[in-house]
Parts: C-alpha cells; structure tokens; sequence
C-alpha cells in the first residue's frame, strides 16, 4: 500500500485497535487461479505470534481454504469510515482556486501467513471467542452453549477455521493533514454539517488526528 509520511501510522497499538474497532475484514490470497477474496469477521490474539494473529472462519463450501498458496504472503485489510472532500469547504480555494477533490479515509493492511486449521477444539475455542467479543454489547448476549450440542456441531462441521498470522502491519489514516489549518477547520465544519453518519465519524477523525 502506498503510504506518504504524513499519512503514515507507525503506533502498534493504535493499528491493532483500529482493526479490533473495524473487525469486519477482506481476505486476499493468491494461488493457481490467481486471487481469490472473501469478506469475514475476525478476532485479534496479541499473544498468539510475534506480531499478534488474526482468526475467524468461513464456509466450507467456499472454495477459498482449497485455492489460497499457503506458501504465498496473504493479505487481510481493514476499513474505517470513508467519505468525499469538496474543495469548496477549502478558505484558500478563494484565494488561488487551485484545489481539487479528494478522499478522507482510514485503512489497515494486514501481511502474514495464512492456515485453516478446522478440529473441533480450534473452531470451538475461537467461536466462542468471536462470539463473546461481539456479544458483550448486548444485555442479554448469547453464548454457545445456549444452543443444543448436536446443533452446534452440525454448524461446525459446515466451517473451516482461519488462522492469520501477522508478519508487518501497514497503516494509513488519510485526513486532511496535507491540507493548511484553516482548510481542515473548513472539512471539519463540511462534515459537521452533513446529516450523513459516515460524513460525521470522519469529520471527528480528522478533527482528532489534525496536525498538531
């Protein structure tokens, strides 16, 4: 990924955070038939590899954990929010009028080796794992063992696992910090006004990360 300095992200806590916040990841691999993609969400282990390790699942009739090189880098990347920057919330397109449109946008790439492994003690680990992360939000979460045993089993069997561990992390936050002061002030104040949710969570970023 292409990362000037000034949008670069170097903190290794505030990439893994990002990719915990943004669990919902895309899965790029390479092999005989070239790439091959599949969209998951994923759970991070810090303790698991030098740096850290990914795990998540997939359909078993998916035919990604047959195709993906396992000798070959994979790649797993991370999205925050995202939206447009009009050149009229710029103050210095008045006074050159050499502005053009742009993109605000926050990103992770993920580099490292790729498995699937898929007993029962793996997949029923990491299940639970990824399922009591995302259901600790809710008053009343759902565990597994809330479901029949022979039900479960039945879907475990419907899965491959995933394991991804992490060799380098590349991380962009692209939020205006190329931009004068007065023209940030001017992309915060656009987003800040906009009734889109998406405008408004980056309008907050780039108001958090603007150059100090």
């Amino acid at each position: 990924m292409y990362v000037p300095p000034h949008f670069a992200v170097h903190e290794r806590k505030e990439i893994t955070d990002f990719c915990v916040a943004h669990p919902f990841a895309l899965l790029v691999t390479h092999g005989p038939e070239g790439l091959f993609a599949t969209h998951l969400p994923v759970i991070f282990k810090a303790e698991e590899g030098a740096e850290g390790s990914f795990f998540g699942h997939i359909a078993r009739p998916n035919p990604h954990w047959q195709r993906a090189d396992l000798a070959s880098e994979a790649l797993l990347v991370f999205s925050g929010a995202h939206a447009y920057v009009t050149p009229s919330w710029y103050p210095t397109k008045r006074e050159t009028a050499k502005v053009v449109p742009t993109w605000n946008y926050s990103v992770v790439h993920a580099r490292g080796r790729l498995s699937w492994p898929d007993d029962e003690a793996f997949l029923t680990r990491n299940l639970a794992d990824l399922t009591d992360a995302h259901e600790a939000r809710f008053p009343h979460p759902w565990a597994m063992h809330d479901a029949p045993q022979d039900f479960l089993n039945k879907q475990m069997r419907a899965i491959v696992g995933m394991r991804f561990e992490v060799t380098r992390f590349d991380a962009k936050r692209k939020l205006s910090q190329n931009r004068p002061a007065v023209d940030v002030d001017g992309v915060v104040a656009g987003y800040s006004a906009s009734d889109d949710p998406m405008e408004v969570a980056v309008g907050l970023e780039v108001a958090a990360h603007r150059r100090k």
